[in-house]
């Protein structure tokens, strides 16, 4: 019985050696690459490998500055017709949107009152004429009186009184008959300008007093923007400088006006400057009233440091790039400053490693601390950059 018992042990002692040695065999068959000497393969991550277009690096270039302005567009030439006598609104000629000409008829006030008051101006200017006469002969009778010693030279001088006063009466009476006159011609409201009606104030039969509003035209052809820009600006704008407008409705910028104007003074509680900005609509496509939007392209900066804008991340409010730093990707946050749309590029405050190569490709999944090399360029990338060399 000891000795089957004892036996026992031993070849499940065997048994138990046989299968570690199996295990380690197998262990060491699965740890170590053909040929490595036995290093060890712990899932070891692959670099990725990058094109050369897939990098960029930070550049010194100038960047292009724009002035951005907006406001409403209103007509440089514009009129509002108004009454300049009281009466009854007799005839409107024209209605909103109509072209007008200049001294084109718009409307009229009924004149009785006005004629009948023309005609007693009349009345008192032939009365003070009779006056007039009257005393002239009374004056030419006294002067060979007085020659004569008939009369005193007192009695002359009240002659010569009433001589004067009859002609001053004379000349009120005709200066009454001209108001009268022109007031007849006021009753008739002509266009100051050639244009387009904008809105009509009245209507017939209305009521109107001295000074009421009848009827708006405005003119096209030339109109004006009222852009506030910072005073700190000012300086660098001048007379003449072109600007690119976009106007709601006719979507990309496709209109160009002038800088026109530039007030002298700031604006009271701000700290901008009213500049006025003009914009030919000789084809009449754009409203009074539309809403643009413009820029101003202002002189060229000095070389800063610029990345293209697709180089840089924006996360959570934070702006970053990836660069390939030791062989390893490395997320750095960065600061920026002016973008030049028409170049494409922004400028970078923060200072980066210089030569270190900056991911330029938009890329997904990209974790900080991957390997990460950049190919080197292929022998046909070579030659093709060469031609460009030398053709330039």
């Amino acid at each position: 019985m000891a000795f089957g018992i004892t036996r026992r042990r031993v070849i499940m002692a065997v048994v138990a050696l046989v299968v570690v040695g199996v295990a380690a065999t197998v262990g060491m068959r699965v740890t170590k690459k053909p040929g490595d000497g036995g290093a060890l393969a712990k899932d070891a991550p692959v670099a990725l490998a990058f094109a050369p277009g897939d990098v960029t690096y930070v550049e010194a270039q100038p960047l292009a500055r724009w002035l951005p302005v907006s406001g409403t567009l209103q007509p440089v030439r514009q009129a509002i017709v108004k009454a300049k006598v009281a009466g009854d609104v007799l005839q409107v000629t024209v209605r909103e949107g109509e072209t007008v000409k200049t001294g084109q008829l718009l409307a009229r006030i009924d004149t009785n009152d006005l004629e009948a008051k023309y005609v007693d101006r009349v009345g008192a200017l032939e009365s003070a004429k009779a006056q007039l006469a009257l005393a002239e002969k009374t004056r030419a009778m006294n002067v060979r009186l007085l020659n004569d010693k008939f009369i005193s030279q007192n009695a002359f001088d009240n002659t010569e009184s009433s001589f004067n006063v009859a002609k001053g009466s004379v000349k009120s009476a005709e200066a009454q008959l001209q108001l009268a006159q022109n007031a007849l011609k006021d009753a008739s409201a002509y266009s100051p300008l050639a244009g387009i009606v904008a809105k009509k104030h009245v209507q017939p039969g209305e009521k109107v007093a001295i000074e009421a509003p009848l009827i708006t035209v405005v003119d096209l052809k030339d109109l004006e923007v009222q852009a506030m820009v910072p005073a700190i600006d000012v300086p660098e704008l001048r007379i003449g400088m072109p600007v690119e407008f976009a106007v709601d409705g006719f979507g990309e910028p496709r209109f160009t006006g002038r800088v026109e104007r530039i007030n002298p003074s700031t604006e009271p509680g701000t700290r901008a400057i009213l500049v006025y900005v003009g914009l030919p609509n000789l084809d009449l496509a754009l409203r009074s009233g539309m809403f643009a939007t413009g820029r101003i392209a202002l002189a060229a900066s000095a070389p800063t440091p610029t990345l293209p804008v697709t180089a840089v991340r924006t996360e959570a409010g934070q702006n970053f790039v990836w660069t390939i730093d030791k062989g390893k990707l490395a997320r750095r946050m960065v600061a920026l400053g002016r973008r030049d749309e028409v170049s494409g590029r922004v400028e970078v405050k923060t200072k980066l490693p210089a030569g270190v190569p900056i991911i330029a490709a938009k890329l997904d999944n990209l974790k900080d601390g991957l390997p990460a090399i950049v190919k080197a360029p292929s022998s046909s990338q070579n030659a093709e950059s060469g031609k460009a060399r030398s053709a330039s």
